[in-house]
């Protein structure tokens, strides 16, 4: 009796092994998405990265199931070099687009580019403001001034060619912080400053400065000032898009519904650059906002022009090789 059990006694025992595993089989999707990876985003505090924080505050990435770690960086070099070394996922809208594409250019294919923050005279980002009681009134009157730029080769670069093709020749330049360019400029500690939003609104809000010329890179660098500069880009790294596409997809698209809230209600986006920037309360109403533009809104005529600002560090010898922008174009 005992020889013809043992063989039921051995299927049940496999039978529930099989069951037990098929259970664990059905419960794995659920465990997975229990451990879904943390999403570490760069930004720093200029108002290009309204899209992120709207995004942020009105809970678009929770809503789709993403756990994101806002990361507040000093500049945009900071933001590269932290994506770089695996530090974090990606960068805000904001994040200097020449920036990125110096550490592609170190380590190709380690970044995707998914929307980007055209400005111009009209859709101000960059401006050079001077103190309020300046005399100075075009760049030219800038020659052998001090000048201060943010953080990073991206500023730097651009207000040296801003200043040589404008006329300001002997002028120069030092990086501070943009957060500390009106107290600069008040104190009498430079004569100008290449900047970005907010600083222009906080300054003139202040009557400590005045704006000397909006949209300069559009018009110096681009040659026409409505052309869009497409100088600050929101990315993720290649390789979060390659081990986790499905959240690089819900990423995108909750950051996709961010643009499209900025674009159809700037008013109330604007409420949330306070503690995301230096500005806040009234001032809000006062800033002028960039345009955005997702990776699959863009034209022949954009990507040239965009291609047409990387190329200028390609001649300035600051991209050790012409960058094709294209290439770091997020495809979908």
């Amino acid at each position: 009796m005992t020889s013809t059990n043992r063989p039921a006694t051995v299927s049940r025992r496999r039978a529930l092994q099989a069951s037990g595993a098929a259970l664990a089989a059905l419960a794995a999707p659920a465990l997975v998405r229990a451990q879904a990876p943390k999403i570490r985003i760069g930004y720093w505090p200029i108002a290009a990265g309204l899209p992120f924080y709207s995004a942020v505050e009105l809970g678009y990435f929770k809503d789709a199931g993403l756990d994101v770690e806002v990361q507040r960086y000093a500049g945009a070099q900071q933001i590269m070099e932290a994506m770089l070394s695996g530090r974090s996922d990606g960068s805000a809208n904001g994040t200097g687009s020449a920036n990125i594409a110096i550490g592609e250019l170190a380590s190709p294919g380690t970044f995707k580019l998914f929307c980007s923050n055209p400005s111009n005279a009209k859709n101000v980002l960059d401006e050079v403001l001077v103190p309020a009681g300046s005399p100075a009134k075009t760049i030219a009157d800038l020659k052998g001034k001090k000048v201060l730029s943010g953080p990073g080769i991206q500023n730097t670069t651009l207000a040296k060619t801003v200043l040589e093709r404008g006329g300001a020749t002997g002028a120069t330049v030092t990086e501070l912080p943009i957060g500390q360019h009106v107290a600069a400029l008040a104190a009498g500690q430079a004569d100008a400053c290449y900047t970005l939003e907010p600083t222009g609104t906080i300054g003139r809000m202040k009557g400590a400065t005045r704006t000397l010329e909006a949209g300069v890179i559009a018009r110096y660098i681009l040659g026409d000032p409505m052309a869009p500069w497409f100088g600050g880009s929101a990315s993720l790294t290649s390789a979060f898009i390659r081990q986790h596409p499905e959240e690089a997809r819900k990423f995108i698209t909750a950051y996709g519904k961010g643009v499209d809230y900025v674009r159809k209600q700037p008013a109330e986006a604007r409420g949330f650059l306070k503690g995301y920037t230096a500005i806040e309360g009234a001032l809000t109403a006062e800033v002028p906002l960039a345009a955005y533009t997702m990776y699959n809104e863009f034209t022949a005529s954009d990507i040239a022009y965009f291609q047409k600002f990387f190329d200028l560090f390609s001649d300035k010898g600051v991209f050790s090789a012409r960058l094709n922008v294209d290439s770091m174009l997020y495809k979908g």
